[in-house]
């Protein structure tokens, strides 16, 4: 009779294992798209970013070790040749690239999104995220940087009043409600978001981006 019981319970078993092995957890959705986004934070609650944006609100899930970075503001005489730069600009009249913002980085970003690509802050802008290899001072103040990236090079003219910002490193208490922030996110197929870094306005300079 024991042998019995014990033969009952070993096919039971045999039976049930296959079960569980077909059940493995819910995979994760999948990414469908890197979204740009810019606002103000309406609240920071745990690792949950809630933004006003210009659609609605936008709810994003930060990592357990996000950065932030503190936008701070810098003199466009002080960008120098082999500063890594991020440049926002549109292709005027003239055929050349005319900046309409400057960022430039610290050491430890070097390398960021290298290259020249579509940008939607303006209709028809490019981003181009360059190492200056060249400054050249014009009539009214104004700079052409001459930038390199994979082996291309361009020049963007820079003028007297457009904002040039750096970056230092920052801290959550700076997500406070108001402050403008922006965040590039990654955005899933189920509407979540998520995101590592935020880039947030300190002593009134705004992300201008």
């Amino acid at each position: 009779m024991r042998k019995n019981i014990l033969l009952i319970a070993a096919l039971l078993g045999v039976l049930v294992l296959p079960a569980c092995v077909q059940q493995p957890a819910p995979a994760p959705a999948p990414a469908q798209s890197t979204v740009r986004i810019r606002g103000t934070v309406d609240a920071l609650q745990g690792q949950t970013l809630i933004v006003n944006t210009h659609p609605g609100q936008a709810s994003i899930a930060l990592a357990s070790n996000y950065a932030v970075l503190a936008v701070v503001r810098r003199p466009l005489s002080g960008i120098k040749p082999g500063d890594y730069v991020a440049s926002t600009s549109i292709m005027g009249k003239d055929g050349k690239l005319h900046a309409t913002e400057v960022h430039i980085f610290p050491e430890s970003m070097r390398g960021t999104g290298e290259g020249q690509f579509p940008w939607d802050r303006y209709p028809n802008s490019v981003m181009t995220n360059a190492t200056v290899g060249k400054v050249t001072n014009v009539a009214g103040g104004g700079r052409v940087l001459t930038v390199t990236y994979k082996g291309q090079s361009s020049d963007v003219i820079v003028g007297p009043k457009v904002p040039v910002v750096g970056y230092e490193p920052g801290n959550p208490s700076l997500l406070k409600r108001g402050k403008a922030v922006f965040v590039v996110a990654q955005k899933y197929s189920d509407g979540s978001m998520t995101a590592g870094r935020v880039t947030v306005e300190k002593n009134g300079v705004k992300p201008p981006m």
